[in-house]
């Protein structure tokens, strides 16, 4: 057990602390300057940006959420109606004001393909042979921690993660913990109900970084109490380090550390007390509606401060909420938007707002996306059918160009009217976005699967 109770002692810590976190002493790289998001591991072709990707389970409604296509028949045509946008002449589907007023901030694509109806997560871990959460892929060369900070690179957040009564996560579509070929060693991090680290993490994380965590764990514990009582006689780059360790990854999972301010302006739990009043529990998938609403603002807060911090890439769902068919699990469409949408409308505002006032709308790519979209024509029980040919597609800040609709659909909604946007393109522009290619083409260590990833052409426009 180590101690710290005395200068040598802390430098002990100091140098375990940075074997543990990638080989870089924390002191060193602090006292020159060094910050989560600002320094890229040096040497390694990786960007200083970070990826959040929200992940809408279930497939919603390209025609409800952003193309409502109002000139269309009746029973094709957006059942929520239409808003207008900051955007001239474009409008998005009813349920979602508050981004219609900052449709100026970001990109639409109406004209994203899936390729196939199938209930999965191939946004997040693409298909094939490859297949891995994205954030894997990152990390296979980012490394599994932050060289800074200390915080894993590669998170997913569920509803359980801030909030122990929500559901578990859904494994039986597809694992979004899946590190595929790039080794254990880069699979998601998973934090907890209560703001530590999953109980369960031993069935996601190899024994060796078990290990490792609860190691620094325990070390923070001990440091924190000796650096309260001797504090004084440490030099700055030194109690930088500290600061670091003892307040980045400790306090990086606990909302609580938080300005109440800013929870309360990203919180969706209000939303559910909206809709409490009429909700119907005859759906079997009622549970998510709810975790959806309760948990989605909180998921995103904790996805910003986690990539504030070192993370590259957080993975946030709530879970099975977009599938719209109207019958004995799902809602028909129009109550499913009035569910689900809400909060996907309030959670996203917020997180556009505070990356602005933070000044990360450069450094922070959103995107938000499902794994399919719905049928052009509603269906005799009033909801939507999974549909492969087109989905809806909002992409945020990490440098792009905001306040724009990239392609177009057919008269209908179900098809592109241009060229399409395939999976392929969304990745590319996810690495391109997290990696220096160029870079990376001639990194040693650089597999196959990764470069692959890179190879189609990233969304023109952006």
């Amino acid at each position: 057990m180590l101690s710290f109770r005395s200068p040598a002692s802390r430098r002990e810590f100091l140098r375990v602390g940075g074997l543990a976190l990638g080989g870089l002493t924390l002191a060193d790289t602090l006292a020159r300057g060094g910050s989560p998001l600002t320094n890229a591991s040096a040497g390694k072709p990786i960007t200083d940006k970070a990826v959040i990707f929200l992940f809408l389970h279930g497939g919603p409604s390209q025609i409800e959420t952003f193309d409502p296509k109002m000139t269309a028949p009746e029973g094709v045509r957006s059942a929520t109606g239409e808003l207008k946008t900051k955007l001239p002449g474009v409008t998005f589907g009813g349920t979602f004001p508050k981004l219609a007023a900052r449709a100026d901030r970001f990109t639409v694509v109406r004209s994203f393909v899936t390729g196939d109806g199938n209930h999965d997560i191939k946004p997040v871990v693409g298909k094939g042979s490859a297949s891995a959460n994205l954030g894997s892929a990152y990390a296979s060369i980012a490394g599994g921690t932050h060289p800074v900070s200390g915080m894993p690179t590669n998170v997913a957040v569920f509803p359980q993660s801030v909030d122990p009564k929500a559901q578990p996560m859904q494994a039986g579509f597809g694992n979004f913990l899946s590190p595929g070929p790039f080794g254990a060693a880069a699979v998601p991090f998973v934090p907890g109900a209560t703001g530590a680290f999953q109980k369960n993490l031993t069935l996601n994380v190899p024994q060796a970084r078990i290990a490792d965590r609860r190691l620094l764990l325990t070390a923070f514990d001990q440091a924190k109490a000796a650096f309260d009582a001797e504090g004084a006689g440490v030099d700055t780059a030194r109690e930088k380090a500290f600061s670091m360790l003892l307040g980045g990854v400790g306090d990086a999972f606990d909302l609580s550390k938080e300005d109440p301010k800013t929870v309360a302006a990203y919180d969706t739990e209000p939303l559910y007390g909206d809709f409490a009043k009429h909700f119907d529990k005859k759906w079997n998938n009622h549970k998510f509606y709810v975790d959806n609403a309760r948990t989605l603002g909180k998921l995103l807060l904790l996805a910003r401060r986690l990539v504030e911090r070192g993370s590259g890439f957080v993975t946030v769902t709530t879970n099975f909420v977009w599938d719209m068919h109207a019958d004995q699990n799902n809602a028909p469409v129009t109550t499913g938007m009035g569910y689900n949408a809400p909060a996907l409308d309030h959670a996203v505002s917020a997180f556009l707002d505070d990356i602005r006032a933070r000044g990360l709308e450069d450094k922070i790519l959103l995107v938000v996306c499902g794994e399919m979209g719905r049928t052009p024509k509603i269906n005799k029980g009033g909801g939507r059918d999974h549909w492969g040919e087109l989905a809806p597609l909002l992409l945020a800040g990490g440098g792009t160009t905001p306040g724009q609709v990239i392609g177009r659909s057919d008269r209908d909604g179900g098809r592109p009217n241009s060229d399409p946007i395939r999976l392929p393109n969304l990745i590319s522009t996810v690495m391109h976005t997290l990696f220096d290619v160029g870079k990376l083409r001639v990194t040693r260590g650089a597999s196959r699967d990764l470069l692959a990833m890179t190879d189609a052409e990233p969304i023109a426009g952006l």
